[in-house]
């Protein structure tokens, strides 16, 4: 989905309420004593189904997705990420290069977070043949030519994830991260490039051109259902994410560092197979949605329609509008809902673009459901400044996590079921 201008921004959360939702979801907008006279009913038809996204855009996001993982419901999620790299310094000096024995290099990545199950992964590094461009705009599906040849120490690609521990470093305890061993002899071929007269190091823009920078991926051919996750990356202004080169000269033990930060442009591609699956049957058949409807990241958004609120008379006040949405997710499950939804809508039948209705659904674990406040949406569908296509349900971290949701339709075998409460007077 293309970026929502400013101006579009605006005009749905002015349209939406005129004043910003202060109040909790939940929590009457009068005096409790106030709705003693009003109607509450509970009796509304929902239809719910799912619907595809096209596309995202991915460059310099907040973090960087890598990794695989096989969803029993939604099929394989295969992320990967490109990006570049910038000096730490102009112009370093490496004293006599044929002093220098190269230990090690490591492109190491701070993790802020995961998704699934920390199984083995198998990573891989390319080098671009292609530059990437900050003024440029990347998407999910995008790609970059890279150079042949897998940059990894041959046979210690495959890492156990370890996200929530401080790995120690040459007796130093370090943030927790990913850290990817990468052959010698190409870091060798940077530090040799350094004393080639040709200017590399003398500027970021000579350098980028001659090192264009790393595709990461992973290779998990044999990752069975329920195995594997989406790994989460700081690599924007983050000291522990970096490329470093370990070598020791005349006997003593050095390293330098290619920095990744918010100047370094980056994005993330993001391959999914859903077929087969059951969310694949509600794509294929939005009425199965009655049943079961779904929620990716990146890729599917829940929809939820409410026809009855055409017959609700002009002259009503609205004081509550609480939609519930439970959920299929038992406690320690691996595949977890985030903590909330964002919400939006197209403001009119003809509209292309979902508007920001300026509202968050909050994930309540005691009651497996997430909690809607549908007020300030519902006053403007009755006083007609909005048509009514219903309300379209996504991860809030729509575009940099893999986190998924299983609702409970109006027709599941589940005790369950999405309901709208509506509180209103009229006048």
């Amino acid at each position: 989905m293309k970026r929502l201008s400013a101006v579009v921004l605006l005009m749905s959360i002015f349209l939406i309420s005129c004043q910003k939702n202060k109040h909790e979801i939940g929590k009457p907008a009068i005096d409790p004593d106030q709705l003693l006279n009003g109607i509450t009913t509970d009796t509304f038809d929902l239809i719910t189904y799912t619907i595809n996204e096209d596309s995202a855009i991915t460059d310099n996001m907040s973090n960087v997705l890598l990794g695989s993982y096989i969803d029993p419901k939604f099929g394989k999620v295969n992320a990967s990420f490109y990006t570049e790299f910038r000096l730490k310094s102009l112009n370093p000096n490496f004293g006599d290069l044929n002093a220098i024995v190269y230990d090690s290099c490591v492109l190491s990545l701070q993790y802020v977070g995961y998704y699934g199950d920390l199984s083995a992964q198998t990573f891989e590094v390319y080098e671009l043949s292609d530059s990437l461009s900050m003024d440029s705009v990347y998407y999910d599906f995008s790609t970059k030519p890279v150079k042949p040849g897998n940059l990894v120490v041959n046979g210690q690609g495959t890492i156990v994830p370890k996200p929530l521990s401080n790995p120690v470093v040459d007796g130093d305890t370090l943030a927790p991260q990913l850290r990817i061993p990468i052959d010698t002899n190409f870091a060798k071929s940077l530090l040799q490039e350094s004393s080639a007269g040709n200017g590399t190091f003398a500027s970021n823009v000579n350098f980028q051109s001659f090192f264009k920078g790393f595709k990461v991926k992973v290779n998990n051919a044999n990752q069975s259902i329920g195995q594997g996750a989406i790994l989460y990356f700081n690599i924007n202004n983050n000291a522990a994410s970096k490329l470093t080169v370990y070598y020791t000269q005349n006997g003593v033990q050095k390293s330098y560092d290619l920095v990744i930060n918010s100047q370094a442009a980056d994005f993330v591609h993001l391959e999914t197979d859903h077929s087969n699956t059951p969310l694949d049957m509600v794509l294929q058949d939005s009425t199965k949605g009655q049943t079961t409807f779904y929620a990716q990241a990146f890729r599917q958004r829940a929809v939820i329609k409410i026809p009855g609120l055409d017959n609700l008379p002009k002259n009503v006040v609205i004081h509550r509008a609480d939609l519930t949405l439970p959920i299929q997710f038992q406690s320690g499950y691996r595949y977890k809902p985030g903590s909330s939804v964002s919400v939006a809508a197209r403001l009119k039948s003809t509209d292309t673009q979902l508007a920001n209705l300026n509202v968050i659904g909050a994930y309540v674990d005691s009651k497996k459901h997430f909690a809607i406040d549908l007020r300030s949406y519902t006053q403007a569908l009755i006083a007609d400044n909005i048509d009514n296509t219903g309300v379209v349900v996504s991860p809030v971290f729509f575009r940099n996590s893999a986190e998924r949701i299983v609702f409970n339709g109006p027709n599941s075998s589940n005790k369950k079921k999405p309901q709208l409460i509506l509180t209103y007077t009229t006048y």
